[in-house]
C-alpha cells in the first residue's frame, strides 16, 4: 500500500525504449562535487541571528570544504562570515550574543578562535598543540571550556641498545597493553586520554582541570556561578570494560576540586543546566546487556541533588535537551523514519514542532540532522527532503515555517529526481509491520517493469527514512527501483522492535522482513522479478552476504565492508569490547556455534549468486580481512566474484566524493554486467 509520495517533481525521461532526455537533466556523479549541505545551526540568544556551517566538496582536493555564515532572521539576508580555503567548525555563540567562539585552522593548526560581531575582528585565543572539542562559554563569557586529549608515556618492556650517530635503525617496536588500542579512522591509538581545560575568552593559556588516567569527553555545562563544570565520564579502574557506564561530575574552576554528582548504573551524560541554574537535565541509558537502549531524559535538583525521569515511559531516544524556560526544554527524537524537534514539559507532556530534521546524511538516506533554540522558543534546524540534502529552516515563536537557505538549487533546480514514495507490508516471518520506501526513477510509467535493488542499511540499529539519498539517486537515474526498508532492529520505532533482533543479526528473521518487502514490490505489477539485486554496507553488508546464503532470486549482490566470519570479527575489529557483551549471549569461544550460525560464511556452500565485495583497506570497524575471507571462499566454489579495495580507507568508504563515486558506478557496473 502506498501511503505517501515526497517529490515535488514531474519532469521525466523515457528509461526503457524511447529516447531520453539530455543526460544533464539527470543525477550524475559528478553532482556529488557539486552537493551542498548545511549543519550545525546556531541561533543567538536573541533569535535575531542564526550562524550555521556550509558545506561544500572540492574537486581539486577531492574533500569536504566548510565555511560559517550568519543569516538574519527577519529579513533572511546572509553573510559569509568566514569562506575561504580554511575550515571552521564548532562555532557558538557567547552567553551575550557579541561574540562566536569556533576552530579553525587558519593559522596553520586547530586553534580556537573568537569573533566580535560588531566590530568585525577576529582574535586566536589559543596555541594547542591538538585540536579542542565541545567548546563551551562560561554564563559570565570570561573563559571558554573544552576537552582536548593529552599524551602519556608508551609502554615500553626492554631497554634498547644505545643507537650509534647517524645510524639507520628500523623503527622502535610498539608495545601495546590496553584493551583499547585501535579504532576506526585512526589507526593504532597513541597512549593518551581527553581531558578538559579552560582558557581565557580573551586569550591566555589554557588549564588543565581534570586528571588521571581517565577520559572526559561529551557535552561541557558551567554552573550559572561560572565556578565549575559539570562533564559525564567513567573514573572506575576498570572503565575500559565498562563500555555503558559513566557517571557526572562537577569539578571546581578554581582549584580543581572534583565532585561525583551520580553514581547509578548505567549512562549519565549530557548535562545542561536551567537558564535559572537551579535544574540540571541530563540523558541516561541503562547498564543491560542489550544491543539497544532509549536514552531517558532525568532532571536533577541542583541544591538537593534529587534527580527525577521525565516522561519515563516515552519509547523513543531523546537526544540534544536544551531549555527554553526553567519549566521545559527543547529535544530532539527520531520516529517512523523522520527526526522530530519537541518541546517537553517538566510534567513529561510533549509538543511536536517540526518532523523536518535532516539532509546531513547526503550518501544514504540516514536519519540525520540537528537543531538550536532560543530563550523565546525559536527553533533553527538543518531542513531536508527526499529531493533536497539540508537547508536552514526556521520556526518562529508563533510557530511558522521559514526556509532561509536554498543551497542547492543550481545544482537540482533543474535536474530531474526519482520520486521516493512509502510503502507499508507485512514480514512473512511473524506479520511484524515494516516500514520502507522505494524510488522511482524518473519518467516513471507504472505498465512497464523495472529491475529493483534491494538497499539495506548500517547499524543495524540505526534507520533510514524519505531523505535524499545521492546514491540511490544515482541508481534511479539509471533505470532501477530502488527499495529500501526498516527491518526490525532499526531505530526510530522504540525498544520493542529494536530489540527484535537482539542475538539474531543477521538472521532468517531479518531477512524475512527484507524478502516480504520485495514480493510487495513485484506485487505492485512494475517490478521485474527476473532482474532483483542486493545491496548493503556494514551491517546492510553483513545481511546482504547472508542472504544470498539463504536464496538466489537476485541476480547479483553488492557487499560492502561486511562481517564474514563472527568469531574473528570480534577479535580483529575495534568494536569488540562492546559488542561481545551486547550484541551476544556470551565470548565467542563460549559460544562458536551460535557466532557461526550468524555468519554469512556458514551458508557460504549455498552461495550462487555473482557477488560484488567493497571494503576499505584501513578499516578497523569491519576489517578487510572479512572480505578476503568470502572472496576466496567465493573463488574456491567458482562463484563469480571480485574484490574492490578502497586504499587507505576506513570504514567509511563514501567518505570523500570520488569514493562515493567508485562505490556507486562500481556497483551499477557490477549490476549492469547481470541485468538479463
Amino acid at each position: 500500500m502506498i501511503l505517501a509520495t515526497y517529490s515535488s517533481h514531474s519532469t521525466a525521461y523515457e528509461v526503457q525504449g524511447a529516447p531520453a532526455l539530455p543526460t544533464s537533466t539527470l543525477f550524475q556523479s559528478e553532482d556529488i562535487f557539486d552537493l551542498e549541505y548545511a549543519t550545525h545551526p546556531q541561533i543567538s540568544p536573541d533569535g535575531a541571528k542564526i550562524l550555521y556551517t556550509r558545506n561544500s566538496n572540492d574537486i581539486m582536493t577531492d574533500k569536504r570544504h566548510s565555511s560559517m555564515w550568519l543569516i538574519d532572521t527577519k529579513s533572511g539576508q546572509q553573510t559569509p562570515l568566514f569562506s575561504d580555503q580554511f575550515q571552521y567548525s564548532q562555532a557558538t555563540w557567547s552567553p551575550d550574543g557579541k561574540r562566536i567562539a569556533f576552530v579553525s585552522n587558519r593559522t596553520g593548526s586547530n586553534q580556537i578562535h573568537v569573533h566580535y560581531i560588531m566590530q568585525n575582528r577576529t582574535m586566536t585565543v589559543s596555541r594547542l598543540e591538538k585540536s579542542a572539542r565541545n567548546l563551551s562559554w562560561s554564563p559570565d563569557g570570561d573563559a571558554i571550556a573544552f576537552t582536548m586529549s593529552v599524551d602519556d608515556k608508551p609502554t615500553k618492556l626492554a631497554k634498547m641498545p644505545k643507537k650509534p650517530i647517524g645510524a639507520n635503525w628500523a623503527p622502535p617496536v610498539i608495545v601495546i597493553d590496553k584493551a583499547r588500542y585501535q579504532a576506526d579512522g585512526t589507526g593504532l591509538l597513541k597512549l593518551a586520554y581527553t581531558h578538559i581545560f579552560a582558557i581565557p575568552s580573551i586569550g591566555g593559556t589554557e588549564r588543565q582541570l581534570t586528571q588521571g588516567n581517565f577520559h572526559h569527553r561529551g557535552k561541557l555545562t558551567w554552573t550559572v556561578d561560572s565556578k565549575a563544570i559539570v562533564f559525564s565520564a567513567n573514573r572506575s579502574v576498570n572503565w575500559e570494560y565498562e563500555t555503558l557506564e559513566s557517571d557526572l561530575y562537577q569539578v571546581n574552576l578554581s582549584d580543581g576540586e572534583l565532585t561525583q554528582l551520580t553514581k547509578q548504573s548505567g549512562r549519565e551524560y549530557h548535562p545542561v543546566f536551567s537558564p535559572s541554574g537551579k535544574k540540571l537535565a541530563f540523558l541516561k541509558t541503562s547498564a543491560e546487556n542489550n544491543p539497544y537502549r532509549n536514552a531517558k531524559l532525568h532532571v536533577m535538583n541542583w541544591q538537593s541533588k534529587s534527580t527525577q525521569a521525565i516522561a519515563a515511559d516515552f519509547d523513543r531516544s531523546i537526544v540534544d535537551p536544551q531549555w527554553i524556560t526553567n519549566k521545559a526544554l527543547a529535544i530532539q527524537y527520531d520516529d517512523f523514519g523522520k527526526r522530530k524537534v519537541a518541546k517537553l514539559s517538566l510534567k513529561g507532556k510533549i509538543t511536536d514542532l517540526t518532523d523536518g530534521v535532516s539532509g546531513t546524511s547526503t550518501g544514504r538516506p540516514y536519519i540525520s540532522g540537528n537543531y538550536s533554540i532560543d530563550k523565546h522558543g525559536s527553533v533553527a534546524f538543518t531542513h531536508g527532503s527526499a529531493n533536497r540534502p539540508a537547508d536552514i529552516s526556521l520556526i518562529n515563536q508563533k510557530g511558522q515555517l521559514k526556509k532561509l537557505t536554498h543551497l542547492n538549487e543550481d545544482l537540482l533546480g533543474h535536474k530531474t529526481l526519482g520520486e521516493v514514495h512509502e510503502v507499508t507490508y507485512s514480514s512473512s516471518f511473524d506479520q511484524e509491520k515494516i516500514q520502507g520506501w522505494y524510488i522511482t526513477p524518473p519518467n516513471f510509467d507504472p505498465n512497464k517493469k523495472y529491475p529493483l535493488i534491494l538497499e539495506i542499511h548500517g547499524g543495524p540499529h540505526l534507520a533510514y527514512g524519505p531523505h535524499f539519498s545521492a546514491e540511490l539517486q544515482r541508481f534511479a537515474a539509471q533505470g532501477y527501483v530502488v527499495f529500501y526498508d526498516n527491518h526490525r532492529g532499526s531505530s526510530s520505532y522504540g525498544e520493542r522492535f529494536a530489540m527484535l533482533l537482539k542475538y539474531k543479526y543477521s538472521s532468517k528473521e531479518d531477512y524475512a522482513d527484507h524478502d516480504s518487502g520485495v514480493n510487495a514490490m513485484i506485487d505492485m505489477g512494475f517490478i521485474d522479478k527476473d532482474n532483483l539485486f542486493i545491496a548493503g554496507g556494514s551491517a546492510g553488508g553483513i545481511a546482504s552476504a547472508y542472504a544470498i546464503g539463504l536464496t538466489d532470486r537476485y541476480a547479483a549482490a553488492a557487499v560492502a565492508k561486511p562481517v564474514i566470519n563472527w568469531i574473528s570479527k570480534v577479535l580483529t575489529a575495534d568494536s569488540y569490547l562492546g559488542q561481545t557483551a551486547t550484541q551476544f549471549p556470551g565470548l565467542p569461544w563460549e559460544h562458536v556455534e551460535h557466532y557461526w550460525q550468524r555468519s554469512p560464511l556458514s551458508l557460504v556452500g549455498n552461495v550462487t549468486t555473482p557477488t560484488l565485495l567493497i571494503t576499505g583497506e584501513s578499516d578497523r570497524r569491519t576489517p578487510i580481512s572479512e572480505t578476503e575471507q568470502f572472496y576466496q571462499a567465493l573463488k574456491l566454489r567458482k562463484v563469480d566474484t571480485v574484490m574492490v579495495r578502497v586504499p587507505g580507507s576506513p570504514h567509511g568508504i563514501a567518505g570523500r566524493p570520488s569514493r562515493m563515486i567508485a562505490k556507486i558506478e562500481n556497483i551499477l557496473a557490477w549490476f549492469e554486467k547481470y541485468k538479463k
